[in-house]
């Protein structure tokens, strides 16, 4: 969530970004995830595996450091490729745009690689030698159920399985650790994302006002405190107030991904420091 008026200012967030379902050749718009599939979707999760041998055959790095606001068929080929292994780059277009360079971030942190201001536009060559064999999410919980969301506080990542297999790879930026003001004055803190086993309970669509600022498309996890939502913006660093922020096109869809308790059995969430 973000203090309201204040666009770059930590919030009350779950943000995710990354790579489920995208448009690929022959796909449809990422503006109707929920309706395409990646033709090749690497095993989950619960031992390392390569991916498939066509997968790898199919993608060549291009050599060169691709940024953000590039364009061309090397960015149209990161994107196919990040698409493959369930980072959502948004439309697969050519264009490096936010979307794309969210589902980097989170590729880098799955990977080990860091990020800081030097290098959060970019997507290197070592970052690209890194798609042809690429690491999985480490597994949290690996009885949670074979549909379940997994966040990894300390690579900053939700992970969605679905069937035991990895359906979306998400960027998130969790809890801050700072002190802010309360809304009804004095110093509440610190911004800390709780650890546990969850369900979601319920949704509330669009933009909603709450004490700390606004959320987008709020997945709750704790009463009507805590949720995963899209935000603006969805820095690579933890900035919440507390809520998972994920990016704003993953919100667009992911409440369609998963169940709630409003309406049965609400998918569980396992929130873990990695």
């Amino acid at each position: 969530m973000k203090v309201a008026n204040s666009k770059w200012l930590p919030a009350i967030g779950v943000v995710m970004a990354a790579g489920l379902i995208s448009a690929g050749p022959g796909g449809i718009a990422a503006a109707s995830p929920a309706a395409r599939t990646s033709p090749v979707a690497p095993r989950a999760v619960t031992s390392p595996a390569a991916p498939p041998a066509e997968a790898v055959l199919a993608y060549h790095p291009s050599g060169r450091i691709l940024r953000l606001g590039m364009r061309g068929t090397a960015v149209k080929n990161l994107q196919r490729r990040l698409d493959v292994l369930k980072y959502y780059p948004g439309k697969i277009d050519g264009v490096f745009g936010q979307s794309t360079l969210e589902a980097v971030w989170a590729f880098k942190r799955v990977q080990g690689f860091t990020i800081d201001a030097k290098n959060a536009n970019d997507a290197d060559r070592r970052l690209q030698r890194a798609l042809l064999h690429p690491r999985l999410p480490r597994v949290l919980v690996p009885r949670g159920g074979s549909r379940r969301v997994e966040i990894n506080l300390r690579k900053e990542i939700l992970v969605l399985y679905n069937h035991n297999d990895i359906e979306l790879i998400s960027h998130v930026s969790t809890g801050g650790g700072y002190y802010y003001p309360c809304p009804g004055g004095g110093t509440c803190g610190p911004a800390i994302t709780p650890t546990g086993n969850f369900r979601f309970l319920s949704y509330a669509p669009g933009w909603i006002k709450v004490p700390l600022g606004t959320m987008y498309n709020s997945a709750f996890f704790i009463g009507r405190a805590y949720a995963v939502h899209g935000d603006i913006p969805v820095p690579y660093y933890p900035a919440s107030h507390g809520c998972v922020r994920i990016p704003m096109d993953i919100a667009n869809f992911f409440h369609k991904k998963i169940n709630f308790s409003t309406g049965g059995v609400g998918t569980p969430l396992y929130i873990r420091h990695g």
